[in-house]
């Protein structure tokens, strides 16, 4: 009974707080806005509780959110875009495990924790995949929200003074197209049940984030195959309150001590996405034919919906750019922990 008490008071103290940062506009503001509030309760008493199944919910959710923003018409533009996918995701795989080496030299961070920190995934995706493999998913949330802040604050102007004298050309015919299937119950129930029956099977399979991998899985199939695929915005904001909640209630006196440690981790990511963006921008430019400032922004660490609106706003109006950070959103959220577990099992 004390537990359920517990899980109410940590729920509604999450979805009050999430919703305040959500309505100031804070980016994540409905993770961030829990993360916070859930942190503190958590600290000062002994109130904050979240069951383990609640971390389970919350990467069905992202999983089967994250399934339902592909559409047929991104395959239809896979051939154009594989030459420039492979150079972003190499350039990402590569920077994600060297920041890793980095940032657990200069931090007391285990190697799953500090890997996932370097993680160019989502802010509300990330650190529950952190606290799945064993990582600190505080932290993970608190180097992801640096990231997410630096790529919708600061790249934008840095991308604009580096290509300020660029010709931009826009690309016709090249449209993404979205389903214009209707949005009723039936298909939010079907969707549901899809994602909750391939997440709890991808659990108990052991795989590492198997919950999310499978549910995403299982809802492309759905929705490119039946196009019936479709979940309404407040379960995404559902999701990342129940994420925000779940970590927080594992935040310690501790680790508020020790946020200041992670300074230098954070100046390190931080300088190591500008050179990245720079870098691969550059090799993308010169091999794929894009403009600089459209490969640059396609380098950039923020989120596809964040880059539709950046993009537009700085002059480029290229769908294929959406549909870059799609692949990458999927791959970085399916394969890069793979690959970090695998990685972290031959490290000391």
């Amino acid at each position: 009974m004390v537990k359920l008490v517990n899980l109410g008071i940590t729920l509604v103290i999450g979805t009050l707080f999430g919703f305040l940062f959500f309505k100031l506009k804070v980016p994540g503001g409905m993770m961030v806005g829990a993360l916070l509030a859930v942190s503190v309760l958590s600290v000062c008493t002994d109130f904050a509780y979240m069951p383990s199944y609640a971390r389970v919910a919350a990467q069905i959710t992202a999983g089967a959110f994250i399934a339902c923003t592909v559409e047929k018409s991104d395959l239809k533009r896979l051939p154009y875009i594989i030459k420039p996918a492979a150079i972003l995701l190499t350039g990402m795989l590569i920077l994600n495990i060297a920041m890793g080496f980095l940032i657990h030299g200069v931090t007391d961070l285990d190697w799953v924790t500090a890997f996932m920190c370097a993680v160019p995934g989502g802010m509300s995706d990330t650190p529950i995949i952190a606290a799945d493999m064993g990582g600190n998913g505080g932290k993970v949330a608190v180097m992801q929200f640096a990231r997410l802040l630096t790529g919708i604050g600061l790249f934008p102007s840095l991308i604009l003074a580096v290509t300020k004298q660029e010709k931009i050309p826009q690309r016709e015919g090249r449209g993404r197209v979205t389903s214009g299937g209707k949005k009723n119950p039936a298909e939010f129930a079907l969707t549901a049940v899809v994602a909750g029956v391939c997440g709890v099977i991808g659990k108990l399979s052991g795989v590492p984030v198997g919950a999310l991998l499978f549910a995403l899985i299982g809802v492309i199939v759905l929705k490119l195959l039946f196009d019936k695929a479709y979940l309404p915005m407040w379960m995404k904001r559902a999701a990342q309150v129940l994420s925000g909640c779940y970590i927080g209630s594992s935040v310690t006196y501790q680790d508020v001590a020790e946020l200041k440690d992670l300074i230098p981790a954070v100046i390190l990511l931080l300088l190591g996405y500008m050179v990245t963006c720079l870098i691969v921008g550059g090799i993308m430019a010169k091999v794929c034919g894009m403009s600089r400032r459209e490969s640059m922004l396609a380098a950039t660490p923020a989120g596809a919906s964040d880059m539709a609106l950046i993009s537009a706003d700085l002059g480029v109006q290229s769908p294929d750019l959406i549909v870059l950070q799609v692949v990458r959103m999927l791959v970085v959220i399916s394969v890069f922990p793979q690959i970090i577990n695998l990685l972290v099992h031959f490290l000391p």
